[in-house]
């Protein structure tokens, strides 16, 4: 990541013996995450992906699942507006 002067936020860091790491100062400033700051480490094809969990969910998160297997949805309209 390059920020707005230009410069990398690339940092070496080491995992210590009890596997932790410590994110420098600057970049858990910019990125908020600040103590007991929860994240979600992500595995990608590149690496380690870690963001700040957030409270709210997505919107389609929220509403993924509510349907039971494969459903007409024409059908499924017409019966929640009671016809």
């Amino acid at each position: 990541m390059i920020n707005k002067n230009g410069n990398s936020y690339k940092t070496d860091m080491k995992i210590s013996e009890r596997g932790q790491i410590t994110i420098p100062k600057k970049l858990r400033d910019l990125f908020g995450m600040n103590k007991d700051v929860e994240v979600e480490i992500t595995p990608t094809e590149h690496g380690l992906l870690i963001q700040k969990r957030t409270a709210a969910k997505h919107p389609v998160e929220r509403i993924s699942g509510i349907l039971d297997g494969v459903v007409d949805v024409d059908q499924y309209i017409e019966e929640i507006r009671g016809r």
